[in-house]
């Protein structure tokens, strides 16, 4: 939630500015002189957003090979086609990049489900910590949005969705929700558990990225908010955890 200005900074005491103290706020937020560390590590920074911003478009929009690093600096407004390659180095890193601009909101937004739950023992509750942050990112992101998209995409390949599942797995909130779940479902074979397991993570993976897609175009949603979508794709998840088990044929 965008912070809001106190009372106090808006009354009358705090509205009267000496000649000196404007100077002293103008000199204070001046940019940066030219040619100074500080211009050049803004710059720097700058660059590599817009990099990072135009490769989650382009890879999300056209899949991860036919966007190339010239295609992706071309988008991020620079002038040099090695820049990709200078900031980031080879495509692995630029997506993991990309994933990690990511992580740390997800992660609170985890934590913060995670708190929620407590000791519940109502599977839902942890569907929810496993559903509910990635929707709730994706809604904050505005539209349009192309990171489920470009998880999406990053997935199919056999190379770098190793470093999506890494990334993922380097969350101590995930491993929690994960560990949450684990305890409270059902007795299930070791062979039923794995596969339903891999049915979560594409349900939740493809559904986000549909609905990503279809409401970049413009188009009809099954749902009219993230939230409202949320609530279908946990109860799909839960009636997938959920579901009888066929006996051995």
């Amino acid at each position: 939630m965008p912070a809001v200005a106190s009372i106090g900074a808006i009354s009358g005491r705090d509205t009267a500015v000496t000649a000196e103290g404007l100077d002293h706020s103008r000199r204070r937020h001046a940019c940066p002189p030219p040619g100074s560390p500080e211009r050049a590590r803004t710059a720097t920074g700058a660059t590599r957003e817009a990099i990072l911003t135009a490769a989650e478009r382009l890879f999300a929009e056209h899949g991860m090979y036919a966007a190339s690093d010239r295609q992706v600096s071309e988008a991020a407004g620079q002038g040099n086609n090695a820049a990709v390659g200078y900031h980031f180095g080879t495509k692995a890193d630029l997506v993991r990049a990309v994933a990690r601009r990511h992580a740390e909101r997800i992660e609170a937004l985890r934590e913060r489900a995670i708190v929620a739950a407590g000791d519940s023992r109502d599977v839902r509750d942890w569907v929810d910590c496993l559903v509910r942050p990635v929707t709730e990112h994706l809604a904050a992101l505005g539209s349009p949005t192309w990171y489920a998209r470009f998880c999406a995409q990053v997935m199919t390949d056999p190379v770098l969705h190793e470093i999506m599942l890494e990334e993922s797995m380097a969350s101590p909130a995930l491993r929690q929700a994960v560990e949450g779940l684990n305890r409270n479902l059902p007795e299930l074979p070791p062979e039923v558990r794995a596969e339903r397991g891999q049915m979560v993570r594409l349900l939740i993976l493809h559904t986000c990225a549909e609905r990503e897609r279809t409401l970049a175009e413009g188009a009809p949603t099954p749902r009219a908010t993230w939230a409202e979508a949320a609530d279908g794709l946990a109860d799909a998840v839960l009636g997938l955890w959920l579901a009888p088990v066929s006996p051995p044929r």
